[in-house]
Protein backbone atom coordinates (compact mmCIF):
# COMPACT_ATOMS: atom_id res chain seq x y z
CA UNK A 1 0.00 0.00 0.00
CA UNK A 2 1.21 3.48 -0.71
CA UNK A 3 2.22 5.88 1.94
CA UNK A 4 -0.57 8.31 1.21
CA UNK A 5 -3.08 5.63 1.85
CA UNK A 6 -1.44 4.74 5.15
CA UNK A 7 -1.04 8.32 6.26
CA UNK A 8 -3.82 10.65 5.19
CA UNK A 9 -1.85 13.75 6.34
CA UNK A 10 0.74 13.31 3.62
CA UNK A 11 -0.44 14.55 0.30
CA UNK A 12 1.22 14.21 -2.97
CA UNK A 13 2.53 17.42 -4.50
CA UNK A 14 1.13 18.34 -7.77
CA UNK A 15 3.38 19.80 -10.46
CA UNK A 16 1.80 23.23 -9.92
CA UNK A 17 2.77 23.17 -6.22
CA UNK A 18 6.33 22.18 -7.10
CA UNK A 19 6.62 25.22 -9.40
CA UNK A 20 5.30 27.47 -6.62
CA UNK A 21 7.94 26.18 -4.20
CA UNK A 22 10.66 26.74 -6.79
CA UNK A 23 9.37 30.26 -7.40
CA UNK A 24 9.32 30.94 -3.66
CA UNK A 25 12.89 29.64 -3.37
CA UNK A 26 13.91 31.69 -6.40
CA UNK A 27 12.28 34.83 -4.96
CA UNK A 28 13.94 34.13 -1.62
CA UNK A 29 17.34 33.79 -3.33
CA UNK A 30 16.75 37.01 -5.25
CA UNK A 31 15.80 38.79 -2.01
CA UNK A 32 18.89 37.45 -0.25
CA UNK A 33 21.22 38.39 -3.11
CA UNK A 34 19.63 41.86 -3.27
CA UNK A 35 20.18 42.23 0.48
CA UNK A 36 23.79 41.04 0.10
CA UNK A 37 24.36 43.54 -2.71
CA UNK A 38 22.85 46.31 -0.59
CA UNK A 39 25.04 45.38 2.40
CA UNK A 40 28.15 45.19 0.20
CA UNK A 41 27.33 48.62 -1.20
CA UNK A 42 26.91 50.04 2.32
CA UNK A 43 30.18 48.37 3.37
CA UNK A 44 32.01 49.87 0.39
CA UNK A 45 30.53 53.31 1.15
CA UNK A 46 31.56 53.02 4.80
CA UNK A 47 35.03 51.86 3.83
CA UNK A 48 35.37 54.78 1.39
CA UNK A 49 34.22 57.25 4.07
CA UNK A 50 36.68 55.71 6.53
CA UNK A 51 39.59 55.98 4.11
CA UNK A 52 38.71 59.58 3.27
CA UNK A 53 38.40 60.48 6.95
CA UNK A 54 41.71 58.78 7.70
CA UNK A 55 43.43 60.66 4.85
CA UNK A 56 41.89 63.93 6.00
CA UNK A 57 43.09 63.33 9.56
CA UNK A 58 46.57 62.42 8.35
CA UNK A 59 46.74 65.63 6.29
CA UNK A 60 45.52 67.63 9.29
CA UNK A 61 48.17 66.03 11.51
CA UNK A 62 50.94 66.79 9.01
CA UNK A 63 49.72 70.36 8.47
CA UNK A 64 49.54 71.13 12.22
CA UNK A 65 52.98 69.60 12.75
CA UNK A 66 54.39 71.78 9.97
CA UNK A 67 52.63 74.86 11.42
CA UNK A 68 54.11 74.15 14.87
CA UNK A 69 57.60 73.90 13.41
CA UNK A 70 57.10 77.14 11.45
CA UNK A 71 55.69 78.91 14.53
CA UNK A 72 58.70 77.83 16.58
CA UNK A 73 61.05 78.99 13.82
CA UNK A 74 59.27 82.34 13.55
CA UNK A 75 59.35 82.86 17.33
CA UNK A 76 63.03 81.95 17.50
CA UNK A 77 63.86 84.27 14.59
CA UNK A 78 61.93 87.16 16.17
CA UNK A 79 63.65 86.62 19.53
CA UNK A 80 67.11 86.44 17.94
CA UNK A 81 66.35 89.53 15.85
CA UNK A 82 65.62 91.46 19.07
CA UNK A 83 68.77 90.12 20.78
CA UNK A 84 71.21 90.95 17.97
CA UNK A 85 71.57 94.67 18.87
CA UNK A 86 72.68 93.59 22.36
CA UNK A 87 75.21 91.27 20.73
CA UNK A 88 76.50 94.18 18.64
CA UNK A 89 76.85 96.32 21.77
CA UNK A 90 78.83 93.57 23.52
CA UNK A 91 81.19 93.34 20.54
CA UNK A 92 81.77 97.10 20.57
CA UNK A 93 82.36 97.02 24.34
CA UNK A 94 84.99 94.30 23.95
CA UNK A 95 86.77 96.17 21.17
CA UNK A 96 86.81 99.43 23.15
CA UNK A 97 89.91 100.20 25.19
CA UNK A 98 89.63 99.50 28.87
CA UNK A 99 92.16 99.95 31.66
CA UNK A 100 90.52 97.31 33.91
CA UNK A 101 91.63 93.95 32.50
CA UNK A 102 89.36 91.94 34.84
CA UNK A 103 86.34 93.91 33.62
CA UNK A 104 87.30 93.30 30.00
CA UNK A 105 87.77 89.55 30.67
CA UNK A 106 84.33 89.42 32.32
CA UNK A 107 82.75 91.12 29.30
CA UNK A 108 84.52 88.66 26.97
CA UNK A 109 83.25 85.71 29.01
CA UNK A 110 79.66 87.02 28.90
CA UNK A 111 79.99 87.62 25.16
CA UNK A 112 81.27 84.07 24.60
CA UNK A 113 78.37 82.70 26.64
CA UNK A 114 76.02 84.73 24.52
CA UNK A 115 77.59 83.36 21.32
CA UNK A 116 77.30 79.76 22.57
CA UNK A 117 73.57 80.25 23.22
CA UNK A 118 73.13 81.57 19.69
CA UNK A 119 75.15 78.63 18.34
CA UNK A 120 72.75 76.23 20.10
CA UNK A 121 69.91 78.00 18.30
CA UNK A 122 71.79 77.44 14.99
CA UNK A 123 72.37 81.19 14.53
CA UNK A 124 75.31 81.76 12.21
CA UNK A 125 77.06 84.91 11.08
CA UNK A 126 76.66 85.79 7.40
CA UNK A 127 80.14 85.84 5.81
CA UNK A 128 80.83 89.31 4.49
CA UNK A 129 84.32 90.86 4.51
CA UNK A 130 86.16 89.97 1.30
CA UNK A 131 83.17 88.05 -0.10
CA UNK A 132 81.28 88.79 -3.31
CA UNK A 133 78.33 91.07 -2.73
CA UNK A 134 75.06 89.09 -2.59
CA UNK A 135 71.90 91.22 -2.38
CA UNK A 136 70.14 88.27 -0.74
CA UNK A 137 72.56 88.32 2.19
CA UNK A 138 74.03 91.81 2.24
CA UNK A 139 72.68 95.34 2.40
CA UNK A 140 75.04 97.67 0.53
CA UNK A 141 75.18 101.04 2.25
CA UNK A 142 77.62 102.59 -0.21
CA UNK A 143 80.19 101.87 -2.89
CA UNK A 144 83.78 103.07 -2.67
CA UNK A 145 86.90 102.93 -4.79
CA UNK A 146 89.33 100.46 -3.27
CA UNK A 147 92.78 99.32 -4.28
CA UNK A 148 92.74 96.46 -1.77
CA UNK A 149 89.55 94.76 -3.04
CA UNK A 150 88.26 93.77 -6.46
CA UNK A 151 85.12 95.33 -7.86
CA UNK A 152 81.99 93.78 -6.36
CA UNK A 153 83.78 92.57 -3.23
CA UNK A 154 82.78 93.66 0.26
CA UNK A 155 85.52 95.89 1.68
CA UNK A 156 83.95 96.99 4.98
CA UNK A 157 81.24 95.68 7.33
CA UNK A 158 79.20 98.16 9.38
CA UNK A 159 76.89 95.61 10.95
CA UNK A 160 77.15 91.82 10.89
CA UNK A 161 74.39 89.79 9.34
CA UNK A 162 72.93 86.63 10.84
CA UNK A 163 70.83 83.70 9.75
CA UNK A 164 69.21 80.65 11.32
CA UNK A 165 69.79 77.67 9.10
CA UNK A 166 68.96 78.98 5.63
CA UNK A 167 66.68 81.75 6.89
CA UNK A 168 68.16 85.25 6.92
CA UNK A 169 67.46 87.08 10.17
CA UNK A 170 69.37 90.28 9.45
CA UNK A 171 71.38 91.18 6.35
CA UNK A 172 74.90 92.45 6.81
CA UNK A 173 75.29 96.21 6.25
CA UNK A 174 78.34 96.52 4.03
CA UNK A 175 80.43 98.76 1.80
CA UNK A 176 81.13 97.38 -1.67
CA UNK A 177 84.25 98.08 -3.72
CA UNK A 178 83.81 99.56 -7.21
Amino acid sequence: MEETEKNPDIQEETPAEENTDEKDNSNECDDISAKISELESKLNDSEDKYLRLFAEYDNFRKRTSKEKIEAFGNATAKCVENILPVMDSFERAIIAECSDEAYKNGMTMIFNQFKSVLDKLDVKEVPALGEDFDPNLHNAVTKVDSEDFESGKICQVYQKGYKIGDRLIRPAMVVVAQ
